[in-house]
């Protein structure tokens, strides 16, 4: 009998994109095996409330898991603080996590990825992240898993003993920080990574991302990732509460069962400068930003 990780499932007030996610998740090898703990906020507006409503009819009917436990909040938490006391919660009870937002359009390999690589290195105290998503970067030439220092967002996992390091508080965490740091925390300046802290504490954002990235690199962990992704978002289309419309983070689902895990807990090199010149070109040339600029606009008009 295998041991899987529950998988926590973070939703709002986009009945759509839930319905998809929901749906790969089901196609999942593992899926029937696997406890699902979905996580409803409650509405924070009352023009939200219909939509919240519609979400919370979707997942009290959901089929093809081991289980499935559904937490509707009473009042709004915000994404933020969902899950940070959805994954505490879990983790405190299972020792792992497995963790989905509402807009993760997954491969059917994505939970034998989870919970093989949690399994691999569950005595590692060094790897304290799983992500599921990868940037368009050249495969190819690169192992189907590598190390890494980020920590991406969109389909993760982790254990309790990593989770334990989680620090909130962005007073504490900035202090940790000198100019050295900032830079490789930043991808050698190629990521906002830094900027997005200055925001939180500025309270232009309320990313516990930014903050368990933080979390990680300050305790100098690693981030296992996939080469091609096992994620995409489908939420970058204007309707999601923290992000806008574009496609420079879409990738193409790799339906693959990864089979190759890295022995040496290191950065993988050649990885890190994939991603760090992926960075370095993602809003293109000067005509390639305007034209994104000019779709964006459209894109929102029509949305209004």
């Amino acid at each position: 009998m295998q041991n899987l990780a529950p998988i926590a499932l973070f939703v709002y007030n986009r009945p759509e994109h839930t319905r998809r996610t929901l749906k790969f998740l089901q196609q999942n090898l593992l899926a029937d095996e696997s406890r699902l703990h979905i996580f409803s906020d409650a509405a924070k507006r009352a023009e939200d409330e219909a939509k919240v409503a519609e979400v919370r009819t979707l997942i009290r009917n959901i089929e093809g898991f081991k289980s499935v436990e559904v937490i509707e909040r009473d009042i709004n938490l915000g994404l933020a603080n969902s899950i940070i006391d959805g994954v505490s919660k879990l983790v405190d009870e299972y020792g792992k996590v497995i963790v989905f937002e509402d807009d993760l359009i997954s491969s059917s390999a994505t939970l034998q990825y989870f919970n093989d690589a949690l399994n691999r290195y569950e005595q590692e105290e060094k790897v304290m992240h799983i992500g599921a998503y990868m940037y368009p970067i050249d495969a190819a030439v690169l192992p189907e898993t590598f190390f890494a220092r980020i920590a991406t967002s969109w389909g993760w996992a982790t254990w309790k003993r990593a989770w334990t390091h989680f620090e909130p508080n962005i007073d504490t965490l900035i202090t940790q920080f000198d100019s050295q740091k900032i830079n490789d925390f930043s991808i050698d300046g190629t990521m906002n990574f830094w900027k997005q802290i200055q925001e939180f504490k500025s309270g232009k954002n309320n990313s516990w991302a930014i903050r368990w990235y933080a979390s990680i690199f300050l305790k100098e962990g690693l981030s296992l990732n996939p080469a091609s992704s096992l994620i995409n978002n489908i939420g970058h289309d204007g309707t999601g509460v923290h992000s806008g419309v574009n496609s420079i983070y879409s990738v193409t689902v790799d339906s693959k069962t990864i089979t190759e895990f890295p022995d040496e807990l290191k950065e993988h090199p050649e990885a890190y400068l994939a991603i760090k010149s992926f960075l370095q070109k993602r809003k293109g040339n000067l005509w390639q930003r305007a034209m994104r600029f000019m779709q964006e606009r459209m894109t929102m008009a029509k949305l209004r």
